[in-house]
């Protein structure tokens, strides 16, 4: 179990672990990865590693979390300002797509996550769902959307952003486009083009629907 710093110099060692497990895990998969490896990007030796973690799952572990956090925060801070769900949506996936540009490492380190450590896996996806969900409640309680079910529509929404997101940030804004002959297995380093963003949230306010919203379409 990961130990927590007593110190702020502690605190920005074990900071710079992290981070150097972020970049370790995303260029050479977790198998490749090594505790030396980590410790040789971050500057520290390995007893210092293991002030702060038990070994090398539970660093993965960590930062499977620690990434978790970091992009539910930027979702949250970029739809903080939406008056309404769609519009929510809209600046909460734009935002997931440009934490993802910074971070491509989310995409490797999460599905790697689904042999090294299921259990990692299921706690990064529910906590993303969650939000959604109470998001959604809310949004049909004020007459913004259908009735759809709002766990199977947050699980939705959720691969939609996933793909949108790989297909556009990581494998670049030009692969794969009729005539393009860029390589699809090259990374990109822009968000999601707004055209694209717009037809997602075209295809997403479809699917959502218009809720009834009281007084409205009722016979006096």
């Amino acid at each position: 179990m990961s130990a927590a710093p007593r110190t702020a110099r502690g605190e920005q060692t074990r900071r710079r672990i992290l981070e150097a497990s972020e970049h370790v895990f995303a260029e050479h998969g977790y198998t490749e990865s090594s505790v030396s490896r980590i410790t040789e990007r971050a500057g520290v030796g390995q007893g210092t590693f293991y002030l702060y973690f038990d070994s090398k799952l539970d660093v993965f572990d960590e930062l499977v979390e620690d990434l978790n956090h970091r992009v539910r925060q930027a979702m949250s801070e970029g739809a903080r300002g939406a008056t309404t769900r769609l519009e929510a949506e809209r600046e909460g996936f734009a935002a997931f797509f440009r934490f993802t540009a910074e971070h491509p490492a989310l995409y490797r380190v999460v599905r790697e996550a689904e042999f090294v450590s299921p259990g990692a896996l299921r706690l990064h996806y529910t906590r993303i769902v969650e939000g959604y969900i109470d998001g959604l409640r809310q949004a049909q309680l004020d007459g913004e959307i259908s009735d759809i079910d709002p766990t199977v529509a947050a699980w939705a929404l959720m691969g939609i952003g996933e793909m949108i997101g790989m297909r556009w940030v990581l494998w670049g804004n030009g692969a794969g486009g009729p005539g393009d002959d860029a390589d699809p297995t090259a990374s990109g380093t822009d968000a999601v083009p707004e055209h694209v963003l717009d037809e997602m949230m075209r295809f997403i306010g479809g699917a959502l629907g218009r809720g009834d919203r009281r007084g409205e379409g009722e016979d006096s």
